[in-house]
C-alpha cells in the first residue's frame, strides 16, 4: 500500500465539467499544491490560470487536447497543443478519434495522436503526451490495437477514459494496457475513482497514474 504522499505524486487533481469555473480551477490548484499531487488537469481556457497558482510548486499541468470527444482535426489537436504548451502546460492529456479506430483507419488514428506528439517532441522542454482510448466504447481487440498504435506513435501514457462516456477506469482495462504497452510506458487510469482503495487496485494492475476530481477525499482518507 503506497503513503499518502506516494499516492497523491500519482495523482492528476482534476476540474474539466462544462461548469467548470476560475474559482473552481483556484481551489484546485491549491488543493494540488496542499497534497503535492503529480499535477493538476484543466481545460485549456484554464491554462495560463492554473499556470500562475502553481507557480512556485512543482505540481505539473496538464492540459486536455481534443476534449472529450476527439473528434476534432488532427490539425486542430496540434494546435490546442502548441497553444496549451505556449500557456504553461508540461503534459497533454489527448482524446483520440475513437469513430476512426472503431472504422479500422488505423492510419488517421496514428497520424492523430502524431501530430500532438510532434508538437510536444518540439517543445522547449520536456511535454508528456497521455492518449485517451475511451475504453468503455472499444472491444478488446480495438484497445489492444489502440493502445499499440498509442505506442508507436510516441506518446508517453496510454489513458483509459475521459470520465466523461459510459464508462471509465477498469482494472481489467488496466491490466491489458499494462500488458499491451509493456513497462517502459505509463498507464493512466481515470474515470470513476473515488477511494483510496480504488486507487490503490488501480496501481497494483499497472496504472503508473490516476486521474481524480476527489483527489482530497481519496488522500484524506489515508493515514
Amino acid at each position: 500500500m503506497l503513503t499518502r504522499s506516494e499516492l497523491a505524486k500519482r495523482i492528476d487533481h482534476t476540474i474539466l465539467g462544462p461548469t467548470a469555473t476560475k474559482e473552481g480551477v483556484k481551489k484546485l490548484c491549491e488543493e494540488a499544491v496542499q497534497y503535492n499531487v503529480a499535477s493538476v488537469c484543466v481545460n485549456p481556457c484554464h491554462a495560463s490560470l492554473a499556470k500562475s497558482y502553481l507557480a512556485d510548486s512543482d505540481v505539473l499541468l496538464c492540459i486536455v487536447v481534443g476534449f472529450p470527444h476527439g473528434m476534432s482535426k488532427s490539425e486542430t489537436k496540434a494546435y490546442e497543443a502548441q497553444k496549451a504548451i505556449d500557456d504553461g502546460a508540461d503534459e497533454l492529456d489527448m482524446v483520440i478519434n475513437v469513430a476512426a479506430l472503431k472504422e479500422g483507419d488505423l492510419a488517421l488514428v496514428e497520424a492523430d495522436i502524431r501530430a500532438v506528439c510532434s508538437v510536444a517532441e518540439h517543445a522547449a522542454r520536456p511535454v508528456d503526451v497521455k492518449v485517451i482510448l475511451e475504453m468503455a466504447l472499444l472491444t478488446e481487440e480495438e484497445k489492444v490495437t489502440g493502445a499499440a498504435i498509442t505506442k508507436s506513435a510516441g506518446a508517453q501514457f496510454a489513458k483509459t477514459s475521459t470520465g466523461f462516456a459510459s464508462g471509465g477506469a477498469t482494472l481489467e482495462d488496466v491490466a491489458l494496457l499494462r500488458k499491451t504497452v509493456g513497462e517502459d510506458m505509463g498507464v493512466k487510469a481515470a474515470g470513476g475513482i473515488r477511494d483510496a482503495a480504488t486507487a490503490q487496485a488501480m496501481i497494483d494492475a499497472g496504472a503508473s497514474r490516476i486521474g481524480a476530481s476527489r483527489t482530497v477525499e481519496i488522500l484524506d482518507s489515508i493515514e
